[in-house]
């Protein structure tokens, strides 16, 4: 298991669409295992592997307050959305920033979990918030796209200030 490095926007990789998974093979599930331990680690909530640079359509999540519920989503899709709700939501690689954004308050998702077989589950508030954000991130779009021109000005700046100073 090893910790992976986590893009930081306005890093162009992060606008890469990610392609699908064919088969569940051993690189997968180890590409799985890091991704979760580099979430658990950050600490955050949700981690697409375009962030770590792999641009393939996998996620992990967890927003279970023991931090042990692992939910792993390959391919996601959502089938159904209903209603809206506005949460303040952070990104690991736009680390210190918090806005709110609208999102659908209800999902209908079906994906492929790590054993190859595929669910499909519903979801709200938290955890439908996440799995939306994160499927962005598949999408190559990140939270502050969803932004105001000023603020996502603001963000970028901020964050290219961050970069330029050493660590």
């Amino acid at each position: 298991m090893a910790l992976l490095p986590i893009l930081r926007y306005p890093d162009p990789r992060l606008y890469k669409k990610a392609s699908r998974v064919a088969e569940i093979t051993e690189d997968i599930r180890a590409l799985v295992h890091d991704m979760a331990e580099t979430m658990y680690a950050a600490p955050g909530v949700g981690l697409a592997a375009t962030q770590v640079d792999v641009h393939r359509q996998i996620i992990v999540i967890d927003t279970s307050e023991a931090r042990d519920t692992l939910l792993v989503l390959i391919n996601p899709e959502i089938l159904a959305r209903e209603g809206s709700q506005y949460c303040e939501e952070g990104c690991l690689s736009v680390p210190g920033v918090y806005e709110a954004v609208e999102r659908a308050e209800w999902i209908h998702v079906r994906a492929m979990g790590l054993d190859g077989k595929l669910v499909e589950f519903e979801a709200e508030t938290l955890q439908a918030v996440c799995i939306q954000h994160e499927m962005d991130h598949l999408q190559g779009k990140v939270f502050v796209d969803l932004l105001s021109r000023l603020k996502q000005n603001r963000i970028r700046a901020k964050m290219q200030k961050q970069l330029r100073q050493p660590a």
